[in-house]
């Protein structure tokens, strides 16, 4: 009785555990993608246009695209930044 019931215990903590992997590899998929990458981008650009319009900034859309694109570059250059980082940890 005492194996069965360990043994559905088990089988239910391995589930909960390859459930819990599926969303992990789900969240750092979309952390890496060019989807939010992108998305932020545009976010950053238009908000940035926005305040220098505002503000009464020249040529706030051309200006505009320093943020977004300092934001991409970095986006560029931290994946090798963190690996070496984790290499450096271990």
């Amino acid at each position: 009785m005492q194996y069965n019931l360990l043994m559905a215990n088990s089988d239910t903590d391995i589930q909960m555990i390859l459930e819990r992997n599926k969303r992990v590899e789900l969240d750092k998929a979309w952390e890496t993608s060019i989807t939010r990458r992108g998305f932020i981008a545009l976010l950053t650009y238009g908000i940035t246009a926005l305040l220098f319009w505002i503000n009464d900034l020249p040529i706030p859309l051309l200006q505009a695209l320093i943020p977004a694109s300092a934001y991409l570059l970095s986006t560029l250059s931290l994946p090798w930044l963190k690996k070496r980082w984790i290499q450096q940890r271990k």
